[in-house]
């Protein structure tokens, strides 16, 4: 096994010291054999790693690129210390330090003299562990994703913030990194069919470029971080009961300080990639549910998309490298990122919006129904005490239209679930309100919006008998925490003041009967009907 491929990578520029890093490895690789050391190697286009029984070292190739540095032994020591400091923030179990190769006649590791080489030094984990293996083998699960979308909320929040004068993250430091992406992938491209995909691709990068101030605002409010900056399946694993993320970008500054929505938009677009869009809504719907950012939504599908070109344009550089058969599967990954780059765009959605009475089972099947359609559900419930400082099971019960429950507090509510729905429909998201909707003034501008934005409407008007809803409430009541204070006087409150749906609203409501034995068939009929209703998505730009 060589510790190098034949020749580099296209687009490296390689020194002699690559040559002499070979002899080394191979050097180090006979010693273990000579003690009867086991190991596994692995390759990427930047990277050696040997796994041996408890430990992983990884080694940084003598290349430079056009995004890299590791042709001296001072950058690759560099870049190996910047690798454990980066990656102790999401996987501090994982990385160990940094280990040298020393001696002369025969290498080893951490010995004594002068150090020939540098590695990072990690933890072995199983292979089966990685997220990648996992969506192959259909074995991930929705806790893992609740799991990640918290772990990534919070490690954005912490992470150090961007100077709002900063070139990273602005439209000219990201519209650089499109064009040279775009270009590297258009050199190593075949097809007349991928050709045109990028070409559109290109037109469309380009216009959303020129939409400077929307980057620029990102970051003078404080978006841009020093983030993973390859937030991929292949990073993550599922592994002693947690979730940890590895392999974050140390080499390009420019590439890992960026807006915290491209970090999360990396590993949404692979979950798409994976055929999984119902764990990207996840995912999506958790990370914003913990950090609020809902104003970083209009990116998402361009980041998306970038996301993919860089995946698409890894697997091409792979390729280059591979064998025949290797190298064909990893061109045809990369056309599959190429082209879900390319119509990875903002669509037109739906607003759907709940109606009925406290314990009819609205929360239930919006939960649900959002789920069906990779749609994003915002909660009055949850929002209501966002507003008010507090948790979303912290306690607040009231009589109706009085405390948190009072007018103005409602009025607030609204106003802020309107807000959201309209970062989500712009986005091209389709977007789940889930609040009772009982009175004109509440319904009124959704629809309004929906109108404008282009989004199919519809109602879903949840219904159940007094008795049913009088005893869920009594339950929930003794029940664990829940978002919802409404206990029976709110719901005597809401008969009192109820508002019908009009004859116009009516023509967009899908009754819903939330006591029904098949209630989830139901709710699957119900998205198909939302689904149909969608308008076409704008087409992209022609080339």
């Amino acid at each position: 096994m060589q510790p190098s491929p034949s020749s580099p990578a296209p687009g490296a520029q390689a020194g002699p010291e690559l040559a002499q890093q070979q002899a080394l490895l191979r050097g180090l690789e006979a010693a273990w054999h000579r003690q009867g050391c086991r190991f596994q190697h692995y390759e990427t286009h930047i990277s050696w790693i040997y796994v041996l029984d408890q430990l992983a070292y990884k080694f940084k190739k003598a290349l430079r690129f056009d995004v890299l540095d590791y042709g001296t032994l001072a950058a690759r020591r560099h870049c190996c210390e910047e690798e454990v400091r980066l990656n102790r923030r999401l996987a501090p179990s994982l990385y160990l330090g940094v280990s040298a190769v020393t001696g002369g006649g025969e290498p080893t590791l951490d010995g004594d003299g002068p150090a020939l080489e540098y590695a990072v030094r990690m933890r072995t984990f199983p292979q089966q562990a990685l997220w990648s293996a996992r969506l192959d083998a259909g074995l991930l699960e929705p806790d893992e994703i609740d799991a990640l979308a918290v772990l990534l909320a919070r490690f954005h929040a912490e992470a150090a913030r961007a100077a709002p004068d900063a070139p990273s993250g602005g439209a000219d430091a990201i519209g650089a990194l499109g064009r040279g992406d775009l270009a590297t992938v258009d050199s190593l491209l075949t097809g007349r069919t991928h050709r045109a995909q990028l070409a559109r691709l290109a037109r469309w990068h380009a216009e959303r470029i020129a939409d400077a101030q929307r980057f620029e605002r990102r970051r003078a409010d404080g978006h841009v971080r020093e983030c993973h900056g390859d937030l991929h399946s292949g990073n993550i694993l599922s592994w002693e009961g947690r979730v940890d993320v590895f392999d974050g970008i140390e080499f390009n500054d420019e590439l890992r300080w960026t807006d915290v929505v491209a970090d999360l938009a990396f590993i949404v677009m692979d979950l798409r990639f994976h055929g999984r869009d119902d764990l990207a809504a996840r995912l999506l719907q958790g990370y914003l549910a913990a950090s609020d950012d809902y104003a970083g939504l209009p990116l998402l599908a361009f980041y998306q998309a970038r996301r993919a070109l860089v995946r698409c344009k890894v697997l091409l550089l792979a390729a280059a490298e591979a064998g025949p058969g290797e190298g064909a599967a990893a061109r045809a990954s990369a056309g599959r990122y190429l082209a879900l780059a390319a119509r990875t765009r903002p669509r037109r959605g739906a607003l759907v919006l709940m109606h009925g009475y406290s314990g009819s089972g609205k929360s239930y099947c919006a939960a649900r129904l959002a789920a069906a359609l990779g749609a994003i559900h915002i909660r009055s419930d949850i929002e209501r005490k966002r507003l008010h400082g507090l948790a979303p099971t912290a306690h607040r019960a009231a009589p109706g239209g009085q405390g948190i429950y009072d007018d103005a507090a409602g009025r607030a509510t609204y106003a802020r679930l309107l807000q959201l729905a309209r970062a989500i429909g712009a986005a091209g998201l389709d977007v789940v309100v889930d609040a009772a909707h009982l009175h004109r003034w509440q319904r009124q501008p959704f629809q309004a919006l929906a109108r404008e934005l282009g989004l199919a409407f519809v109602i879903v008007d949840v219904r159940a008998d007094d008795a049913l809803l009088r005893e869920r409430l009594r339950l929930r009541a003794l029940g664990p925490p829940d978002a919802s204070d409404a206990g029976t006087e709110v719901l005597d409150y809401q008969y009192a003041t109820h508002e019908p749906l009009t004859a116009a609203e009516r023509r967009h409501a899908l009754p819903l009967d939330g006591a029904a034995a098949d209630l989830p068939a139901r709710i699957g009929a119900l998205a198909a009907t939302v689904r149909a209703r969608r308008r076409p998505a704008p087409a992209l730009p022609a080339p």
